[in-house]
Formats: C-alpha cells, sequence, structure tokens
C-alpha cells in the first residue's frame, strides 16, 4: 500500500509521463522551447495525477536563493503594518517572490529573527517602522543580506534606511494643544515607550514640548494603552477618574486616539472642547470618527518607495547599491478633534 504521506518523485513523473526525468525537469521550470506542447501537457498531467509539488527547499539550493523577502513587524494588527505588507506584496509579485512575516516584541524574538535572517531564510527583509529591540549592532549584523530599515534612528551602514518628518510633526501638533490652552496634556503610549529602556520619538516629543513650554511633567497623565484599542479605551477611562483630569490626550497611534475619543464621548466629555485628542498615523479610519480625529502623519499610507528600494537590492545583479536613505515628509494635519 503507498505511503499518503510520501512526496511523488521526478523520475515517477517521467515514468507515468513516458518521458525522461530531464524532460520532467525542463516542463517543471518552464524551459518550454525545449519541449513540444503535447510532451508539456503529459507532463503535467502526470504530475497532477500523481499530486507531485516542487521541493523548494532544492529549488533554493540550486538557485543560491529563496525567492521570498522577510517582513519583520513589531506586532500583528496594526494598520500601518496591514499597508505595509500589501505594498511589499504587490512588489514581490511583480519579482515572483513571496513574503514571510517575524513579529519581533521581545529581546528574545529580536534574537531570534536576526538568526534566521543571517541564516537567509529569505533573500532580503525590511523592517518596519517601530520594531523595539534589534539594536544598532544587530542590524548591522545583517548588512550583508538587502535590507531596508524604516526607523530615524538608523544610519545606512551597509542597507537602506527610510526616515520621516515624524518629530518635527509631532512638535507641532504639541505646540498647537498649548497654544489652544491645553495644560494638562496626557500621553497614552505603547508598553515599550514607557519602560524607559526604548525611548521613541512620540515620547521624547512629548517631554521636549512639556519642557519647552514650562509644563510640568506629571507622571500620573502618562499611560500605556497605544498598543491596542481595547487598552486605549480602558487607560483613558482611568485618566478621566485620576486625580488629574487631562485637558488633552497625545496618543502615539491613530488606533489608541480613536480608542480614545471613544472613551470620552461615552463618558459625556465634549470633544475637544473639555478634552483634546491627537493621534499618530494619519489612517482612514479618522476621518470618519466623530468629530474627526487631529493627528500626525503622512498625506498618504504608502510603502512603494520602501518595497522598491528592497527589491533593487534584492534582484541586482552586479555590486549592490550604497546604503541610501529616503525621506518620508509627515506633517500635523488639523480636524475635528483638536
Amino acid at each position: 500500500m503507498a505511503n499518503p504521506l510520501r512526496r511523488p518523485t521526478t523520475r515517477e513523473v517521467a515514468a507515468l509521463a513516458g518521458v525522461s526525468v530531464a524532460t520532467v525537469s525542463y516542463v517543471l521550470n518552464g524551459k518550454v522551447e525545449r519541449v513540444g506542447e503535447q510532451t508539456r501537457r503529459r507532463v503535467l498531467a502526470a504530475a497532477e495525477e500523481l499530486g507531485y509539488v516542487r521541493s523548494s527547499s532544492a529549488r533554493s539550493l540550486r538557485l543560491r536563493r529563496t525567492e521570498r523577502v522577510c517582513l519583520v513587524v513589531g506586532s500583528i494588527g496594526v494598520p500601518a503594518y496591514d499597508q505595509l505588507a500589501r505594498d511589499l506584496s504587490d512588489a514581490a509579485d511583480a519579482a515572483g517572490h513571496g513574503v514571510l512575516t517575524m513579529v519581533v516584541d521581545s529581546p528574545a524574538r529580536a534574537d531570534k529573527a536576526v538568526d534566521l535572517l543571517r541564516q537567509h531564510v529569505a533573500d532580503g527583509a525590511i523592517i518596519a517602522p517601530s520594531v523595539p529591540y534589534l539594536s544598532p549592532a544587530q542590524l548591522r549584523a545583517l548588512a550583508d543580506l538587502p535590507l531596508v530599515v524604516m526607523s530615524n534612528a538608523a544610519d545606512p551602514d551597509g542597507f537602506d534606511v527610510v526616515r520621516t518628518t515624524e518629530d518635527a510633526a509631532c512638535a507641532e501638533a504639541l505646540d498647537h494643544l498649548v497654544a489652544t490652552g491645553r495644560r494638562r496634556i496626557a500621553f497614552l503610549g505603547h508598553r515599550h515607550e514607557l519602560t524607559g529602556e526604548l525611548p521613541t520619538e512620540r515620547h521624547a516629543a512629548y517631554l521636549a514640548a512639556l519642557d519647552r513650554h514650562g509644563l510640568d511633567r506629571r507622571p500620573e497623565l502618562v499611560v500605556d494603552g497605544a498598543d491596542d484599542r481595547v487598552a486605549a479605551y480602558r487607560s483613558v477611562t482611568a485618566l478621566l477618574a485620576g486625580p488629574v483630569r487631562p485637558d488633552a490626550v497625545f496618543a502615539a497611534s491613530d488606533r489608541a486616539a480613536i480608542s480614545a475619543i471613544l472613551a470620552l464621548r461615552d463618558a459625556g466629555v465634549a470633544i475637544p472642547d473639555e478634552v483634546a485628542v491627537v493621534g499618530v498615523g494619519n489612517l482612514d479610519e479618522g476621518r470618519i470618527t466623530r468629530p474627526p480625529l487631529t493627528t500626525v502623519g503622512p498625506p498618504a499610507m504608502d510603502f512603494h518607495d520602501a518595497a522598491r528600494l528592497l527589491f533593487e537590492r534584492v534582484l541586482a545583479t552586479g555590486e549592490r547599491p550604497a546604503g541610501r536613505v529616503i525621506t518620508t515628509e509627515w506633517t500635523f494635519i488639523r480636524r475635528g478633534s483638536a
């Protein structure tokens, strides 16, 4: 009795089709100019009948490439990461590649991701924005791999860097809050931002604005919750019941800012009259909140440039380009919530 778990071989396909193993190889690798149409059809029919599937590992060894690229993200469910995955997949489809995703949300997973990438599980990688725990030394260790790093902190050291003008746009948003009379501005941040181990531009911009305008740093107004919608809602609800009631919320993500709007509305708080809300990211969803969300971000969420840089490296036939830097402009986008 045949083992249903055993993979059919090219030799078996060749025997069923009545051709040589070399002919099977030509057909399955697309070298149709070497065989006739009738022979090609016979080989494909035999492969389908046997359930033959090409070994990607063997093909990778032969071609010395995996025909896939990697997207490294900090978490799952982030709208910006979803758009990045779509844009990268578009570029991968055009190049005949697939896309695999790694989630780096701890030091251990950062180490594992670096180990796997150094083993060349992919032909190249994009490090998404706001991926914590990957150190400059770890990025340098990946410099022999086609790599694009989306970070304002990274320098092009054998890889390309995509930067934004996030810091200036956040500063403008915070200055606007102060100019409209806000003095008790809460910060709704990501967990990794508030540990002190991994400072980010958004938290740094918040602290710098307080100092610039002579406002007290109030620890009770700094809370986490930007990682998911439910946590953000609960954090803002707790802020409203706390000892210092905020008159503005600066959220480190638009999804957290949208939850802040929901929490404030449910509590009967007028937005922006009593509490203003500003997010980061410029999600389309922010246009349909009530009131529409004031935010910081790019005019449109588009990551095709990052994908283009990666595949220019992956598909380079000669010497790869030196490390390049491109900058995406971010702006303060004022709407009804502030």
